[in-house]
């Protein structure tokens, strides 16, 4: 079961990856990853995901400017 969830009031982005049960999480800035109990991925919360959208989109079109420049 994957499904995208997209919370405007909270600016916050939800990928459920998996229906297992969750058993650990870990951070790194605004986004929350959940794991189940043999670390597969079920969950990923990104927090400001206006904002870490923008900054992937910038970050690919950057890498590809450089690339056609070469």
């Amino acid at each position: 079961m994957k499904k995208i969830k997209y919370s405007k009031d909270v600016d916050a982005l939800l990928i459920e990856l998996s229906d297992k049960q969750i058993t650990h999480a870990e951070d790194e800035g605004n986004v929350i990853i959940h794991f189940s109990s043999d670390n597969e991925p079920v969950l990923i919360e990104i927090f400001d995901a206006s904002q870490f959208i923008m900054d992937a989109f910038a970050s690919v079109v950057k890498q590809k400017e450089i690339v056609l420049t070469q």
